[in-house]
């Protein structure tokens, strides 16, 4: 038996613990993810709230098709666009558009007149999940950085690198095509990897 499916027989059972376990994975990046789509954090909170309850009460009819991850965030981006045209926000992520159709991904200053590197990128063999988690000051500016990335990037890479969603996800909760996906995660990165470089490049101190 998969993960989801020992998850989900355990909230059909009534096991409050599967519960909480669910909410302390989920609950934070949730609230963060709604605020791609509403305006302010109590109301991002509200549509949490009221993604879970819908998630308890659809448990029995869910069948499966996406993981269990999937289906949350899919019934989150629902609740937050009809939230969203309720409050007067317009929000179309069917056209994803971020208005950094031109940004390039790298700062173009990086290249000598020749075209070659003249500040190449720092390699980041040595950035692993335990020394991210090991920095402070790493993890403060990742999430100052997540959170100054425009709408459409942050709902994209939160989906992907921090939620572990497959693309075919992202695209199914969010409505948009693989080319605007694949487009967007890439913006994404770049705005992150550029945030990070002052710090990595002091190995993750403070200056």
């Amino acid at each position: 038996m998969s993960t989801d499916e020992t998850t989900i027989a355990r909230l059909r059972a009534g096991d409050e613990g599967a519960f909480r376990e669910l909410l302390a994975r989920h609950h934070a990046n949730l609230v963060r993810f709604a605020r791609t789509f509403v305006s302010s954090p109590a109301t991002a909170e509200e549509v949490a709230q009221e993604t879970w309850l819908a998630v308890l009460k659809g448990l029995e009819g869910f069948e499966g098709r996406s993981s269990l991850k999937s289906w949350i965030y899919s019934i989150l981006a629902n609740r937050a666009r009809t939230r969203a045209v309720r409050d007067g926000r317009l929000v179309l992520f069917s056209e994803m558009s971020d208005g950094d159709d031109d940004e390039p991904a790298v700062d173009p200053a990086r290249f000598d007149a020749a075209g070659h590197w003249h500040l190449p990128p720092r390699p980041w063999d040595d950035l692993t999940p335990e020394r991210l988690a090991a920095s402070t000051q790493i993890r403060e500016r990742l999430t100052a950085a997540l959170e100054a990335l425009p709408e459409a990037q942050r709902a994209v890479v939160m989906l992907r690198d921090i939620e572990g969603c497959s693309s075919e996800e992202a695209c199914n909760v969010l409505g948009v095509s693989e080319t605007n996906q694949r487009v967007l995660l890439h913006r994404a990165r770049s705005r992150l990897r550029r945030a990070l470089e002052p710090v990595m490049e002091r190995g993750g101190r403070a200056p």
